[in-house]
Protein backbone atom coordinates (compact mmCIF):
# COMPACT_ATOMS: atom_id res chain seq x y z
CA UNK A 1 0.00 0.00 0.00
CA UNK A 2 2.41 2.31 0.71
CA UNK A 3 4.82 1.68 -2.79
CA UNK A 4 1.62 2.10 -4.83
CA UNK A 5 0.86 5.44 -2.67
CA UNK A 6 3.90 6.84 -3.11
CA UNK A 7 3.89 6.00 -6.50
CA UNK A 8 1.17 8.50 -6.94
CA UNK A 9 2.52 10.92 -5.13
CA UNK A 10 5.66 11.30 -7.59
CA UNK A 11 3.88 10.94 -10.41
CA UNK A 12 1.02 13.21 -9.48
CA UNK A 13 2.05 15.56 -6.40
CA UNK A 14 0.01 14.16 -4.55
CA UNK A 15 -2.24 11.53 -3.29
CA UNK A 16 -0.48 9.50 -1.18
CA UNK A 17 -2.66 10.46 2.25
CA UNK A 18 -5.98 10.23 0.25
CA UNK A 19 -5.31 6.67 -0.72
CA UNK A 20 -2.98 5.33 2.38
CA UNK A 21 -4.82 6.63 5.06
CA UNK A 22 -8.35 5.12 4.37
CA UNK A 23 -6.87 1.64 3.66
CA UNK A 24 -4.31 2.02 6.87
CA UNK A 25 -7.60 3.42 8.88
CA UNK A 26 -8.37 -0.47 7.81
CA UNK A 27 -5.60 -1.93 9.83
CA UNK A 28 -5.22 0.73 13.05
CA UNK A 29 -7.62 3.40 14.66
CA UNK A 30 -8.07 6.31 12.23
CA UNK A 31 -6.05 7.96 14.87
CA UNK A 32 -3.08 6.07 14.62
CA UNK A 33 -3.49 5.95 10.91
CA UNK A 34 -3.84 9.78 10.46
CA UNK A 35 -0.24 10.24 12.12
CA UNK A 36 1.29 7.64 10.19
CA UNK A 37 0.36 9.08 7.21
CA UNK A 38 1.60 12.37 8.70
CA UNK A 39 5.15 11.12 9.62
CA UNK A 40 5.53 9.64 5.86
CA UNK A 41 4.74 12.56 4.80
CA UNK A 42 7.18 14.27 6.83
CA UNK A 43 10.21 11.37 5.90
CA UNK A 44 9.64 11.84 1.90
CA UNK A 45 9.06 16.12 2.03
CA UNK A 46 12.89 16.62 1.82
CA UNK A 47 13.50 14.61 -0.84
CA UNK A 48 14.07 16.30 -3.78
CA UNK A 49 13.62 19.71 -1.76
CA UNK A 50 15.68 21.92 -3.89
CA UNK A 51 13.91 20.92 -7.49
CA UNK A 52 10.63 21.65 -5.51
CA UNK A 53 11.78 25.29 -4.50
CA UNK A 54 12.95 25.96 -7.83
CA UNK A 55 9.67 25.16 -9.92
CA UNK A 56 7.25 25.58 -7.29
CA UNK A 57 4.51 28.91 -7.33
CA UNK A 58 6.28 30.55 -3.99
CA UNK A 59 3.52 33.43 -4.18
CA UNK A 60 0.67 30.91 -3.18
CA UNK A 61 2.62 27.73 -2.24
CA UNK A 62 4.50 29.41 0.49
CA UNK A 63 1.29 31.52 1.82
CA UNK A 64 -0.69 28.50 1.62
CA UNK A 65 1.63 26.19 3.13
CA UNK A 66 1.99 28.64 5.94
CA UNK A 67 -1.35 29.08 7.04
CA UNK A 68 -2.06 25.47 6.68
CA UNK A 69 0.62 25.33 9.21
CA UNK A 70 -1.17 27.43 11.80
CA UNK A 71 -4.50 25.39 11.79
CA UNK A 72 -2.93 22.10 11.73
CA UNK A 73 -3.76 21.85 15.57
CA UNK A 74 -7.74 22.81 15.27
CA UNK A 75 -8.02 19.41 13.28
CA UNK A 76 -5.99 17.39 15.39
CA UNK A 77 -7.42 18.33 18.25
CA UNK A 78 -10.87 17.64 16.63
CA UNK A 79 -9.53 14.18 15.62
CA UNK A 80 -8.61 13.41 19.13
CA UNK A 81 -12.09 14.28 20.22
CA UNK A 82 -14.23 12.24 17.68
CA UNK A 83 -15.32 8.74 17.63
CA UNK A 84 -13.39 6.12 15.05
CA UNK A 85 -16.58 5.43 12.99
CA UNK A 86 -17.38 9.13 12.81
CA UNK A 87 -13.84 10.04 11.59
CA UNK A 88 -13.98 7.06 8.90
CA UNK A 89 -17.27 8.64 7.78
CA UNK A 90 -15.63 12.15 7.51
CA UNK A 91 -12.22 11.11 5.77
CA UNK A 92 -14.61 9.09 3.29
CA UNK A 93 -16.11 12.80 2.72
CA UNK A 94 -13.11 13.83 2.21
CA UNK A 95 -12.10 11.98 -0.45
CA UNK A 96 -15.29 11.74 -2.20
CA UNK A 97 -15.29 15.90 -2.19
CA UNK A 98 -11.69 15.86 -3.29
CA UNK A 99 -13.05 13.99 -6.91
CA UNK A 100 -15.74 16.46 -6.99
CA UNK A 101 -13.61 19.61 -6.44
CA UNK A 102 -11.40 18.63 -9.42
CA UNK A 103 -13.82 18.52 -11.89
CA UNK A 104 -14.79 22.12 -11.10
CA UNK A 105 -14.24 24.67 -14.77
CA UNK A 106 -10.87 25.55 -15.37
CA UNK A 107 -9.77 28.91 -14.31
CA UNK A 108 -9.07 31.28 -17.37
CA UNK A 109 -5.47 31.56 -18.58
CA UNK A 110 -3.59 34.45 -16.58
CA UNK A 111 -5.99 34.30 -13.31
CA UNK A 112 -4.39 34.45 -10.37
CA UNK A 113 -6.00 33.68 -7.14
CA UNK A 114 -6.63 36.51 -4.38
CA UNK A 115 -5.63 36.62 -0.93
CA UNK A 116 -8.98 35.20 -0.09
CA UNK A 117 -8.97 32.06 -2.10
CA UNK A 118 -4.97 31.89 -0.76
CA UNK A 119 -6.36 32.01 2.88
CA UNK A 120 -9.20 30.20 2.36
CA UNK A 121 -7.03 27.07 0.89
CA UNK A 122 -4.47 27.29 3.70
CA UNK A 123 -7.18 27.14 6.38
CA UNK A 124 -9.18 24.29 5.20
CA UNK A 125 -5.93 22.37 4.01
CA UNK A 126 -4.43 22.62 7.64
CA UNK A 127 -7.88 21.25 9.42
CA UNK A 128 -7.59 18.56 7.12
CA UNK A 129 -3.89 17.68 7.81
CA UNK A 130 -4.16 17.55 11.30
CA UNK A 131 -7.80 15.83 10.76
CA UNK A 132 -7.44 13.40 8.32
CA UNK A 133 -3.60 13.64 7.25
CA UNK A 134 -5.00 15.01 4.20
CA UNK A 135 -3.93 18.28 3.09
CA UNK A 136 -4.69 17.73 -0.96
CA UNK A 137 -8.35 18.38 -0.98
CA UNK A 138 -8.99 21.96 -1.32
CA UNK A 139 -4.81 22.03 -2.68
CA UNK A 140 -5.01 20.14 -5.35
CA UNK A 141 -8.00 22.32 -7.06
CA UNK A 142 -6.53 25.22 -6.26
CA UNK A 143 -3.74 24.71 -8.93
CA UNK A 144 -5.13 22.15 -11.24
CA UNK A 145 -8.01 24.57 -12.28
CA UNK A 146 -5.59 27.25 -13.20
CA UNK A 147 -3.40 27.08 -16.57
CA UNK A 148 -0.35 26.20 -14.81
CA UNK A 149 2.76 23.88 -16.22
CA UNK A 150 2.17 20.24 -14.23
CA UNK A 151 5.77 21.11 -12.78
CA UNK A 152 4.51 24.27 -11.58
CA UNK A 153 1.68 22.54 -9.95
CA UNK A 154 3.00 19.37 -9.18
CA UNK A 155 6.11 21.46 -7.04
CA UNK A 156 3.75 23.66 -5.35
CA UNK A 157 1.40 20.71 -3.68
CA UNK A 158 5.02 19.10 -2.69
CA UNK A 159 6.18 21.91 -0.69
CA UNK A 160 2.63 22.47 1.26
CA UNK A 161 2.62 18.76 1.62
CA UNK A 162 5.87 19.03 3.72
CA UNK A 163 4.94 22.06 5.60
CA UNK A 164 1.84 20.69 6.45
CA UNK A 165 3.50 17.30 7.27
CA UNK A 166 6.20 19.43 10.20
CA UNK A 167 2.84 21.39 11.87
CA UNK A 168 1.13 17.94 11.56
CA UNK A 169 3.90 15.46 13.40
CA UNK A 170 4.14 18.80 15.72
CA UNK A 171 1.04 18.70 16.51
CA UNK A 172 0.42 14.73 16.95
CA UNK A 173 3.19 15.48 19.49
CA UNK A 174 1.06 18.19 21.55
CA UNK A 175 -1.89 16.30 21.30
CA UNK A 176 -0.11 13.39 22.39
CA UNK A 177 -1.16 10.73 19.98
CA UNK A 178 1.88 10.51 18.40
CA UNK A 179 3.80 7.35 19.83
CA UNK A 180 6.44 5.89 19.37
CA UNK A 181 5.45 2.56 17.59
CA UNK A 182 4.28 4.62 15.19
CA UNK A 183 8.23 6.43 14.88
CA UNK A 184 9.39 2.95 14.05
CA UNK A 185 6.67 1.71 11.62
CA UNK A 186 6.74 5.10 9.52
CA UNK A 187 10.84 4.29 9.32
CA UNK A 188 10.21 0.50 8.22
CA UNK A 189 7.70 1.88 5.56
CA UNK A 190 9.96 4.56 4.55
CA UNK A 191 12.40 2.56 1.68
CA UNK A 192 8.72 1.11 -0.06
CA UNK A 193 7.91 4.87 0.21
CA UNK A 194 10.95 6.38 -1.30
CA UNK A 195 11.07 3.60 -4.09
CA UNK A 196 7.57 4.19 -5.03
CA UNK A 197 8.25 8.07 -4.91
CA UNK A 198 11.66 7.84 -7.07
CA UNK A 199 9.29 5.12 -9.54
CA UNK A 200 6.53 7.91 -9.80
CA UNK A 201 8.76 11.24 -10.12
CA UNK A 202 10.83 9.21 -13.60
CA UNK A 203 7.58 8.88 -14.95
CA UNK A 204 6.40 12.41 -14.35
CA UNK A 205 8.65 13.72 -17.01
CA UNK A 206 7.32 11.06 -19.92
CA UNK A 207 3.80 12.39 -19.37
CA UNK A 208 2.26 14.85 -21.61
CA UNK A 209 0.32 17.88 -19.72
CA UNK A 210 -3.11 17.00 -20.65
CA UNK A 211 -2.30 13.39 -19.90
CA UNK A 212 -1.29 14.23 -16.08
CA UNK A 213 -4.31 16.29 -15.65
CA UNK A 214 -6.53 13.15 -16.58
CA UNK A 215 -4.82 10.81 -14.49
CA UNK A 216 -4.37 13.34 -11.42
CA UNK A 217 -8.55 13.44 -11.94
CA UNK A 218 -8.41 9.47 -12.01
CA UNK A 219 -6.55 8.79 -8.91
CA UNK A 220 -9.09 11.53 -6.93
CA UNK A 221 -11.95 9.09 -8.53
CA UNK A 222 -10.46 5.95 -7.46
CA UNK A 223 -9.56 7.30 -4.24
CA UNK A 224 -13.24 8.19 -3.61
CA UNK A 225 -15.20 5.33 -4.73
CA UNK A 226 -12.76 2.82 -2.92
CA UNK A 227 -13.49 5.02 0.23
CA UNK A 228 -17.23 4.85 -0.30
CA UNK A 229 -17.09 0.97 -1.13
CA UNK A 230 -14.95 0.58 2.44
CA UNK A 231 -17.31 2.32 4.55
CA UNK A 232 -20.36 0.48 2.83
CA UNK A 233 -18.53 -2.57 3.76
Amino acid sequence: MTFGAAYVRGLTGFGMAIILVPLLGLIVPPGEAVVLGILLQLLIGPVGINIILADADRATALPIGLIAMATTPVGMVALDATRPEVARLLITLVAVGAFVAVLLPKQPAGHRPGRIAVAGTGLVSGVLTGFAAMPGPPVVPFYLRRALDPRTSRASMLLIFFLTAIAGTLAALWVGIATWKLFLLSLLLFPPMWFGNRLGGRHFGSVPPHVWQTMVALVLGIAAVSALVRLID
